[in-house]
């Protein structure tokens, strides 16, 4: 197996968040979803394959997590611009993402810590703002009311575990201010 292979799907990822957001902005919620779904596959390719072929690459550890939130900030910022998803959630996410990005700078400026691995509450609550996001473009799909309420529903849970996972974060990162 190249070692280019799990790159290779990390930058496919990159290439269609432009085009899922065009398709979510020109009210194509079909073709958004179908392209979501294949982006969400290049993100389990990448990291299985990696895993399979044991093949890891510094750039690879770089550009999956900058995929994944381009992905997802991209997704969020078109579904509430057209008007589909409400715009506090958005802020939400926005924050906390920024948020982690400044800690980390801190960090990385007074720790030697170079390494930031995702928590489990991290990774859940990228699975559940994945799942939220799907569950929107389906409803914007459909048009089927029981999926206002699910779709409306889902934005709590989305809300609260992001939150919670940005404390967590806050928490690791004191624990590793405290230990250098």
């Amino acid at each position: 197996m190249p070692r280019w292979v799990p790159n290779f799907f990390t930058i496919a990822r990159l290439v269609l968040v432009p085009v899922i957001i065009r398709a979510i902005l020109a009210g194509k919620a079909g073709q958004a979803l179908a392209v979501f779904v294949c982006a969400a596959v290049t993100d389990l390719l990448d990291g299985a394959t990696a895993r399979a072929f044991r093949i890891t690459s510094q750039s690879g550890a770089y550009l999956d997590p900058i995929a994944d939130k381009a992905l997802l900030s991209g997704v969020y910022l078109a579904l509430a611009a057209a008007g589909e998803m409400p715009w506090w959630l958005v802020f939400v996410i926005f924050g906390r993402d920024i948020y982690l990005l400044l800690a980390a700078g801190l960090l990385l400026c007074f720790t030697t810590r170079r390494k930031f691995p995702p928590s489990w509450w991290g990774k859940a609550s990228t699975f559940v703002q994945i799942a939220t996001a799907v569950i929107w473009m389906v409803r914007d799909l459909m048009r089927v009311s029981v999926l206002d309420s699910v779709a409306s529903a889902m934005l709590w849970p989305c809300a609260a575990l992001t939150i919670w996972s940005g404390v967590h974060y806050t928490w690791r990162g004191v624990q590793i201010a405290q230990a250098h």
